[in-house]
């Protein structure tokens, strides 16, 4: 999937995504474990994988790209 950053706090890792379908989904804990991204900015676009998390959409596996490859 893909979206943008609509809020995040480096101090707790914790942010919202926009997927392009509307739908606001939560970081994963581990979001951003082995990724190139360090923190993220506001207004960034993302490529993600959404897993349920205890029945909450969750991104993990952020990384760069357009269609996720």
């Amino acid at each position: 999937m893909q979206g943008t950053v609509k809020s995040y706090d480096p101090s707790s890792k914790q942010g919202v995504l926009l997927s392009d379908t509307g739908e606001d989904i939560q970081l994963a804990p581990d979001a951003l474990a082995g990724s190139i991204f360090r923190t993220l900015r506001e207004g960034q676009r993302v490529v993600f994988d959404k897993i349920d998390i205890d029945g909450v959409a969750a991104a993990t596996a952020l990384r760069l790209g357009q269609d996720g490859r």
